[in-house]
């Protein structure tokens, strides 16, 4: 008989997943646009972008990233470009992994993200901001959620090997006589 086995992913697994493909597209759209712009003015392409999404100029956050990006040459737009595209990548293969309840993307996350959390840490101790902040706390609550998963999975497989252990010494055991 050809019993095909169905994996039941876990809803916690494809919300994360779901998460890294929407990180993903934005990355990508960022990387897009940091292309696009090479040859162009960065400065007053980010103004018309101020201008197009009914943000305030005047406020001091926007006009501290106009001041940022109107800065940035063509060399630096390539080097973001390939820096957000190949995090994007590396999103993609996350979240699809996440989705498809692949162990090995799991790991890949922690990995990834644990190793990065130093610098996210760095960072807002520099220059705390609720961006930031948040940022951090999602990442956390990511690896906290992702460890405690594998933790538990390995507990399972523990137990459902000792199960399995004793059922086959049962079926072996010496059968008493009926009366």
């Amino acid at each position: 008989m050809n019993e095909k086995k169905y994996l039941v992913v876990p809803f916690g697994l494809k919300v994360l997943g779901t998460m890294k493909l929407v990180f993903a597209f934005l990355l990508a759209t960022t990387a897009l646009g940091a292309f696009h712009m090479i040859g162009g003015d960065v400065g007053e392409a980010v103004e018309q972008a101020v201008i197009m999404l009914h943000l305030d100029p005047k406020k001091h956050i926007i006009n501290e990233a106009l001041e940022k990006l109107s800065g940035v040459d063509a060399r630096q737009l390539k080097q973001i470009g390939a820096g957000t595209l190949f995090y994007s990548l590396l999103y993609v293969i996350e979240g699809v992994g996440l989705i498809r309840g692949k162990h090995w993307a799991e790991y890949m996350v922690i990995t990834i993200t644990g190793s990065l959390l130093p610098l996210e840490i760095y960072e807002v101790v520099e220059k705390l901001s609720a961006v930031r902040m948040g940022v951090l706390m999602l990442n956390l609550v990511t690896l906290s959620y992702l460890i405690w998963r594998i933790r538990r999975d390995k507990q399972v497989a523990k137990v459902k090997q000792r199960v399995r252990q004793e059922i086959e010494e049962l079926e072996h055991a010496p059968q008493l006589p009926l009366p």
